[in-house]
């Protein structure tokens, strides 16, 4: 139907932020689809001479077919962007003819005529956007307004990003840190996405500043700008500044700033806020990734920066420069830390309360919480602790905690208590806590700590299980040399500990 006919009465003001994406997602696909339809028409018409054999494979009958049977018939599609294209006339002066020159072509187009074409389409598609923007009464959050022009790579942070060789990086490359033991060169979001690399040239940097609100317990991200950034269209980019704060990669995590268009150098002065407790910043990476805006297509990734905030100067407020780097794929098997577990314990000799109380001695294993669980798809996970006192791996030595609901950091304040044991036998024994990631009727293991003397026997047998780490071994002997005292301790959730046997 002629673009004239179509009665552009369509209300879609009532809808939603995300109806109104979905709805884009549609027409743009649309869009696209006829542009294709019409080069592979044009192609036929080249290299086909039989007209009864061109129309067959053009399509050409179905058309006719439809009109004469549906001559009434408007596509929804046809509606929507008449719709569009009526309230922008109404809000400023654009050329609506063109929004959708595909459906106008010539199909006789020189090459001149192409290129132009396809610089009008990225002006046109920009159009789209801000005509589907207009449909709502009310303004939105720059935030907001991003996310309908970023629909295409919501769940993929990585479309379009460059993977590069660590060995072909500087030497201020991204470094992640978990705790002060685990430090590994790379990139902790590559742990979460993959796609198509090496598209744009990262260069540039990018200024920014932290500081962290004990009153609001909010951390402030105030992003300045970047500087000499890589082009991407003809010496064009429209970029956009997008942080995380790792391991949550969830979308309540993701922040953005606003889009800035056509420039090399973006000036945002914008602050980005993240509700945490201050305690939780020693297991959290803030990264800091620039992006070019693409309204149809893949967004186009033009570097990050990665910060351990374990190890940041919070006394220091001034903005920060900081090169962009490339994105350095991480394996998940060189992660040796899953995030930290917070826990006291205490041993409580037989008899040592008074009235021969306890009867044996006790230990005492209080799980307090764990902080920036790391799971292989990153966001908040369903996570429990198990325990065994080793050797005995047995159902009656097994205890857990309940399941901690959607939390990277989750609280569990659950005491375990052992009985039947002397002191001699704490030289002997190993206390093995596990983190465990459930997923529905599954479960898998994100890593754990063991608590021992760390001597690699057991009664006199060499065993597997008693590996534990310098830090591990400190906490335990400092139970045994202080009983009936709490022993307090921070430790990382390392992901190497030795298999043993059920």
């Amino acid at each position: 139907m002629e673009e004239g006919q179509v009665d552009p009465s369509l209300d879609l003001s009532h809808l939603t932020e995300e109806e109104q994406s979905s709805i884009l997602e549609v027409v743009l696909r649309d869009s696209e689809l006829r542009h294709r339809d019409e080069g592979r028409v044009r192609s036929l018409e080249q290299t086909e001479t039989d007209p009864v054999r061109l129309r067959f494979l053009s399509g050409a009958w179905f058309s006719d077919a439809c009109s004469k049977r549906y001559h009434n018939w408007t596509s929804g599609c046809d509606l929507i962007q008449a719709t569009i294209r009526h309230r922008m006339a109404k809000s400023k002066d654009v050329a609506l003819k063109e929004l959708f020159n595909g459906e106008t072509e010539d199909n006789n187009a020189t090459p001149d005529v192409e290129r132009r074409r396809t610089n009008s389409r990225e002006e046109d598609i920009e159009g789209i956007h801000e005509g589907l923007k207009t449909l709502n009464a009310c303004e939105t959050s720059h935030v907001a307004q991003e996310d309908l022009t970023d629909y295409h790579n919501e769940d993929s942070d990585s479309l379009s990003s460059s993977l590069a060789d660590p060995s072909s990086l500087r030497t201020n490359g991204s470094t992640i840190s978990l705790h002060s033991s685990y430090t590994i060169s790379g990139s902790m979001m590559s742990l979460f996405s993959s796609g198509d690399f090496g598209v744009a040239e990262v260069r540039g940097r990018i200024q920014y500043s932290l500081v962290y609100n004990n009153q609001e317990e909010e951390l402030q991200v105030k992003v300045h700008r970047c500087e000499d950034i890589a082009s991407v269209h003809k010496n064009r980019c429209d970029p956009y500044v997008k942080t995380y704060l790792l391991p949550d990669k969830s979308n309540h995590s993701k922040k953005k700033t606003s889009v800035k268009k056509k420039t090399l150098n973006p000036i945002y002065e914008q602050t980005l806020g993240y509700k945490v407790r201050i305690g939780e910043l020693r297991s959290r990476t803030l990264n800091l990734s620039v992006w070019h805006s693409e309204p149809l297509g893949r967004n186009v990734f033009l570097g990050e920066v990665e910060v351990a905030l374990g190890l940041w100067d919070w006394t220091c407020t001034q903005p920060q420069w900081q090169d962009l780097q490339p994105r350095v794929y991480l394996s998940p098997d060189l992660i040796n830390s899953r995030g930290n577990i917070r826990l006291a314990i205490k041993f409580i000799p037989e008899g040592s309360e008074g009235g021969g109380l306890p009867l044996t001695g006790e230990l005492h294993i209080w799980l307090q919480e764990a902080q920036g669980l790391l799971s292989n798809k990153g966001g908040p996970i369903d996570s429990f602790v198990r325990s065994y006192i080793l050797p005995d791996a047995s159902q009656q030595s097994g205890q857990k905690t309940r399941v901690v609901k959607h939390s990277i950091s989750p609280t569990y304040n659950h005491t375990m208590v052992y009985d039947g044991f002397h002191t001699s036998d704490l030289r002997d024994a190993c206390a093995e806590l596990t983190v465990w990631h459930r997923e529905g009727l599954k479960s898998h293991i994100l890593g754990g700590i063991r608590l021992s003397c760390g001597t690699g026997q057991s009664y006199g047998e060499t065993v597997s299980w008693m590996d534990s780490t310098e830090e591990e071994v400190t906490v335990w002997n400092s139970m045994i040399e202080n009983p009936n005292h709490w022993i307090d301790a921070m430790l990382p959730i390392r992901t190497n500990l030795t298999h043993r046997s059920e």
